[in-house]
């Protein structure tokens, strides 16, 4: 009896000791989005006397959110993320979902190399290629301060991960009797395709959808450089405009984050649930 209350109670401690941990990494990952909501409510001179406390001494103040709606042409901007975002992920689920489909069923050794180089290319940092394409995009073709160019950056540089995952999908999950069965109904392969294997890649098609919208809506870095008209900017790019040569108004910086981030967390929150489970029936070694 000695011997299992002793245990019990290692179990107990161990575990409690976990849930503190996991509440601590927690609050050390949330606390910039925390700082950011809390500061949003503020003056400037507010943040910068007491950026820690929850609210300040004159209440919660949304003329930040006023000005940064205002200042950002918020209705534009948003306009802007939601076609680049809403074309580039649609662009990439047909595209990606079409060639694992190919890689999958012909099997053979061009496609397997091409899948092997589009693996191999994951690991290749944007920040590695980012000057020779906008110099060749830019001085060469002239196409940049175009959201179609955008688009197709995007498409590009997400197609490589949304392959590799519905390539995995298909391969453990996808029976080719279900195939056969269509052909000999009289299916050909682009219908079968699009009316008996795309519907069952459901689950994984909601993963890559929720990760890709997060990526493009969020990105910053890729639309500063092809991007510079004004009413082509999207939200990230906009927040920029509070920021001076030798100051910045923080307030509406907070609030402009804020704004911002605001509708893809909403979205995140109602489907995350399809992520785990995505990534997972999808992240099988081929």
């Amino acid at each position: 009896m000695k011997e299992n209350n002793i245990g019990g109670t290692k179990a107990t401690v161990k575990k409690i000791i976990t849930y503190v941990g996991l509440i601590f990494v927690f609050f050390i990952y949330m606390f910039p989005f925390i700082f950011t909501v809390i500061n949003s409510f503020k003056t400037k001179k507010e943040i910068i006397k007491t950026p820690l406390k929850l609210i300040s001494e004159n209440g919660l103040n949304f003329d930040n959110f006023v000005k940064a709606y205002e200042k950002m042409d918020f209705i534009k901007a948003f306009t802007n993320s939601m076609i680049v975002t809403v074309s580039a992920t649609a662009i990439v689920i047909v595209l990606a979902a079409m060639t694992a489909y190919y890689f999958v069923r012909i099997n053979n050794k061009v496609s397997k190399i091409f899948f092997a180089l589009m693996v191999a290319s994951m690991i290749i940092p944007f920040q590695a290629i980012m000057i020779p394409l906008v110099s060749i995009y830019g001085a060469k073709l002239n196409i940049l301060n175009s959201r179609a160019t955008l688009i197709f950056m995007h498409t590009g540089f997400a197609m490589s991960m949304s392959v590799f995952i519905f390539h995995g999908f298909i391969k453990s999950s996808i029976p080719i009797a279900l195939e056969e069965a269509a052909f000999l109904e009289g299916c050909s392969r682009t219908r079968t395709f699009f009316q008996v294997i795309f519907p069952l890649l459901k689950p994984t098609t909601a993963t890559l959808v929720i990760l890709n919208v997060m990526a493009f809506w969020n990105d910053f870095l890729l639309p500063s450089l092809v991007l510079s008209k004004e009413k082509l900017l999207t939200l990230p790019l906009s927040t920029y405009k509070f920021y001076g040569t030798y100051s910045a108004d923080l307030g509406t910086i907070m609030a402009a984050l804020v704004l911002t981030v605001f509708p893809i967390l909403v979205l995140y929150i109602f489907l995350q649930k399809y992520i785990i489970s995505g990534v997972v029936s999808g992240a099988v070694k081929s």
